[in-house]
């Protein structure tokens, strides 16, 4: 599944995520629930081999059926609700038919979703899924199947009943609840505008539209540089203090991996803070956008790995898809390739790949010239059938739009 008909699929739905307040006595709870569903995982994951081994079928219901049995064997998996068990299959059930097609249809290594692993104690992270018979919210509280009981903190109002609800452990030790629920649309006025993207390291953003560019990065400039100090401090502290095998970690070592983590997250977030409000931005301005479908996943095996890490293209583009859909803007995703050697007036295509020292790109069939950054973006535009009709790409009237992303 690419990303683009992972979108689709997901166009349905809204996800709310609140912070959970999590006693002790609950925490104790939703581990061992935690502990039953990974055992459950791992089952899956040998019985999926043995079949593969013996030349046999091994699908949802093969695993629903041996999830009856196990549960009918051994009394401490009865001790546990049946609903994150049947979860936890539905959720191994999907990642290996993603593997299995990617298998099927030939991928590259690089490109292929590998088959699902085994889930060890010390790195898998607690994560359980509840459908709506698993959960229910009774005076601000999150009741869970299995008598657990979770204080909500309320960032905001729930605008519907939720279908599902995911509860999980972040690095830090903190515990979420995302609900799903159904998509709501929030229309915004029309503005009569369409807008070309495309992503780049020296800029984050180029677009038709000079008002809109996003620099790199944008507003808090070399995120990464500015925390990679402190990071390479805790670093060094876990190296100083990292455990041999078979010992158990020191609370020096536990204590720096923290301050670690929590620094990744602090970036992490605002990066996404950054995206969120660009994307806000350029959705409220236009009617249609036509994007560069860009793999950002390349660039952190290049020389370019740490500034294509502080640009977050991955997570600028996946808010700019929300954002559309949200508002019910037209989103195209234009396919990469040539972007850089067509020209955006008359189409004709350049022999011979420009080099990244030329900024300035000319087109020898029609003798236009353009910066090199502002004539990708209005090829975007010209392949989702957006043809601008200025700098600001005003859409002229009549022109047709393609089916949003």
């Amino acid at each position: 599944m690419t990303t683009q008909q992972q979108e689709t699929q997901d166009a349905g739905c809204a996800r709310y995520v609140y912070r959970l307040r999590v006693s002790a006595t609950a925490e104790e709870l939703l581990t061992g629930e935690w502990g039953r569903c990974r055992w459950i995982w791992n089952e899956c994951v040998a019985r999926s081999k043995k079949a593969f081994a013996d030349g046999e079928m091994c699908g949802p219901a093969r695993l629903d059926k041996m999830l009856t049995e196990a549960r009918a064997g051994n009394a401490w998996l009865r001790e546990g609700s049946s609903v994150p068990q049947q979860q936890i299959i539905r959720d191994f059930g999907r990642s290996r038919a993603k593997a299995l097609k990617d298998i099927k249809a030939g991928l590259p290594m690089r490109q292929r979703v590998g088959m699902p692993g085994r889930k060890k104690l010390k790195d898998s992270r607690p994560s359980l899924n509840y459908t709506r018979r698993g959960f229910r919210l009774k005076d601000g509280r999150l009741h869970l199947a299995g008598g657990i009981s979770l204080t909500v903190v309320w960032s905001r109002q729930l605008p519907a009943e939720a279908s599902s609800v995911r509860v999980y452990r972040d690095s830090l030790g903190h515990w979420y609840a995302s609900f799903v629920l159904p998509a709501e649309v929030q229309p915004l006025p029309r503005t009569g505008a369409v807008i070309g993207i495309d992503w780049g390291v020296k800029e984050l953003a180029t677009t038709t539209s000079d008002a809109h560019d996003l620099p790199h990065p944008h507003p808090h400039p070399q995120l990464g540089r500015k925390a990679a100090g402190k990071l390479a401090r805790y670093q060094r502290m876990m190296s100083r203090r990292k455990p041999h095998r078979g010992q158990a970690a020191s609370t020096g070592y536990r204590k720096a991996q923290r301050q670690a983590a929590k620094l990744h997250q602090k970036i992490a977030r605002q990066r996404q803070d950054t995206g969120r409000k660009w994307a806000r931005a350029v959705v409220r301005d236009h009617d249609a956008i036509a994007v560069e479908d860009f793999r950002p996943k390349f660039l952190a095996k290049s020389s370019m790995a740490r500034k294509a890490a502080d640009a977050a293209i991955g997570a600028t583009r996946k808010a700019l898809v929300e954002m559309g859909r949200k508002h019910g803007r037209a989103v195209h995703l234009v396919n990469p390739a040539h972007t850089t050697m067509d020209c955006a007036r008359c189409g004709a295509r350049a022999k011979h790949a420009l080099l990244l020292s030329e900024r300035t790109y000319t087109c020898t069939a029609c003798g236009a010239v353009s910066p090199r950054d502002k004539n990708s973006p209005s090829v975007m535009l010209v392949r989702a059938g957006l043809t601008p009709a200025g700098a600001e790409g005003v859409r002229p009237s009549g022109a047709l739009l393609q089916g949003a992303a």
